[in-house]
C-alpha cells in the first residue's frame, strides 16, 4: 500500500513540485494551501507523514503542529521553513516536529528526510527497549533512567533508539548517519559527535555508570558494563 503524505504549503508552485516529486517516488499525496485546510484534511483522513510549511495563511504551521500533537504523537511531521531561524526550529522541535528543512532546499535532501522519518515510524514497536536501568518506549516516546524521566528532542530520541536496538554493537558514524539522518544526508559527519554529546549529557549523568562509549578510530557503542 502506498504511503500517504499530506503537503500543507501555501506557495502553489512549491506544493505542485512536491506533489509531482513525491508521486514519482511512489507516494500518494494531497495538498492544502492554508492552515485551516490542512487541519481539516488531517482530521478527515489517515496520513503516514505531513510536510508542513511554517508560514501559512489563516493558521500558522506552528499552531497547526500544536493542534496535531495535542492528540497525535505518532504521525511524522517535517517542517518547511523559509526562515533560517533557530527560534523557529527549536519551537517546532519542542512541539514534536520530527525534522525540518529550510527553504530553498534540494529535493533529494527532502526525499531523504521523508524516507528516514517513515523508516523510523515503521520500525516502532510496542515493546520497550532497555539497557541496564535505561528504559525507552517507542510508542509513548518516554525515556527514563533509574526511574527518572529524561526529555529528548526528536533527533536525540531517534539516535538513542538506534543505539539501543544495536546494543553492544560498535557503530561507525556513517552507519549512524544512514540510519538516523537518511542515506542521502549531505551534511557534516560531525553532527553525529554533536548529538552523541547531547545524549551523554542527558543519559550518562555523573552519578550513573556510562552507557555510551567511544571506540577510538571507529565510532560509538551503547553497552552495559557487566
Amino acid at each position: 500500500m502506498k504511503k500517504r503524505i499530506l503537503i500543507v504549503e501555501d506557495e502553489e508552485k512549491i506544493a505542485r513540485v512536491l506533489e509531482l516529486e513525491l508521486s514519482f517516488e511512489g507516494y500518494e499525496t494531497e495538498k492544502a494551501l492554508t492552515g485551516y485546510e490542512g487541519l481539516e484534511k488531517y482530521r478527515s483522513e489517515q496520513w503516514d507523514l505531513i510536510l508542513l510549511d511554517v508560514m501559512l495563511p489563516e493558521m500558522t504551521g506552528i499552531e497547526l503542529l500544536r493542534r496535531i500533537r495535542s492528540g497525535d504523537d505518532k504521525t511524522p511531521v517535517i517542517l518547511l521553513t523559509a526562515k533560517d531561524s533557530v527560534e523557529d526550529k527549536v519551537t517546532g522541535l519542542d512541539l514534536g516536529a520530527n525534522d525540518y528543512v529550510t527553504k530553498p532546499f534540494q529535493i533529494e535532501e527532502l526525499l531523504a528526510r521523508v524516507r528516514a522519518s517513515l523508516r523510523i515510524k515503521k520500525g516502532s514497536v510496542s515493546d520497550g527497549l532497555t539497557a541496564g536501568n535505561l528504559k525507552l518506549d517507542e510508542q509513548t516516546r518516554e525515556v527514563s533512567r533509574g526511574g527518572k524521566e529524561i526529555e529528548l528532542t526528536p533527533r536525540e530520541f531517534d539516535l538513542l533508539v538506534y543505539l539501543m536496538k544495536n546494543v553492544r554493537q560498535v557503530l561507525n558514524r556513517e552507519q549512524i548517519l544512514n540510519a538516523v539522518w537518511g542515506y542521502d544526508y549531505y551534511g557534516d559527519t560531525n553532527v553525529v559527535d554533536v548529538y552523541i554529546r547531547y545524549l551523554r549529557k542527558k543519559i550518562d549523568l555523573p552519578e550513573e555508570t556510562p552507557l555510551i562509549h567511544t571506540v577510538r578510530g571507529v565510532g560509538y557503542v551503547l553497552k552495559v558494563n557487566e
